[in-house]
């Protein structure tokens, strides 16, 4: 790949897709902004020479591939996919709905790979190429009122570990990025649905949750600008990282659940190591 590369983001109409749009543009690549409206990207992102404005809705695989072939028609190639694109159905799991929690999936799991099986053949072409996809720290330790969020994230993490050495033979490398809390929309009314309260042994707690979240709105401690920054800087690597675990909070998250299945693995070590077969 050259230094100049194009970038392929979808959701970057708000949040986290804007700030990516803009840093990788402000580092000389050249970026094919998506999102569901494209009027707000290009409100959102602004002008540029090397900017191209797209529909794309991560649910619709036409919309997807129209993307992607409009994008190789006017920059002749893809080098790097960051799948940024979500929402959050929040809820204890007995309140959400079969149909909000297949929403949840829908968008942070499907839409991820719907858009990176339309890209792939692109890459395999090339011979080169990164796939970006935005994960969580709910992605490596779950949490209550997260069970569709966290299904979704802990998918994003099986599905990209194992897709890494699948396309690692055709020049093709793969990042999981796993932000903790950042000042992102994702908190935002906009991003953020909540289960109907339906069930009373559940109404203390979820009032509580929902109030400390809402509260948390705006405030988080990352500085998405930062991440953005700190994700094209990784990019242009020869050897980026399989996991960029983004932010202090992050790294403690995935400090403790290391830590926990350790001491999970070693509680039952003489139980579990036998159980094999007496003939083996």
């Amino acid at each position: 790949m050259t230094d100049k590369k194009v970038w392929l983001i979808t959701g970057a109409g708000r949040g986290l897709g804007v700030d990516i749009a803009t840093a990788a543009l402000a580092s000389g690549h050249a970026v094919v902004a998506t999102g569901r409206d494209p009027e707000r990207v290009r409100a959102a992102v602004g002008a540029h020479d090397d900017l191209l404005v797209l529909e794309l809705d991560v649910t619709d695989p036409a919309s997807v591939r129209d993307a992607v072939r409009d994008a190789v028609d006017r920059f002749g190639r893809i080098d790097v996919l960051v799948n940024n694109a979500g929402n959050f159905n929040a809820g204890f799991f007995e309140e959400l709905s079969p149909e909000e929690f297949r929403a949840q999936l829908e968008t942070t799991l499907f839409g991820p790979v719907d858009v990176t099986r339309a890209v792939l053949p692109v890459l395999r072409r090339q011979r080169s190429g990164l796939v970006i996809t935005i994960s969580s720290t709910a992605g490596i330790a779950g949490q209550e009122f997260c069970t569709a969020y966290a299904a979704s994230k802990f998918g994003v993490e099986g599905w990209m570990e194992s897709l890494s050495p699948e396309v690692a033979p055709f020049g093709i490398r793969t990042m999981v990025v796993e932000p903790g809390f950042f000042r992102t929309e994702l908190l935002s009314p906009e991003s953020t649905q909540y289960a109907e309260a339906t069930l009373d042994d559940y109404a203390e707690r979820t009032e509580q949750t929902i109030a400390g979240w809402k509260s948390m709105n705006g405030r988080q401690g990352g500085d998405p600008a930062k991440l953005a920054a700190a994700m094209v800087r990784l990019a242009t690597q020869d050897e980026p990282p399989r996991r960029f675990v983004a932010g202090a909070d992050a790294i403690a998250t995935v400090e403790q659940k290391a830590q926990d299945l350790l001491a999970q693995a070693g509680a039952y070590r003489d139980l579990s190591s036998n159980l094999a077969h007496t003939d083996a």
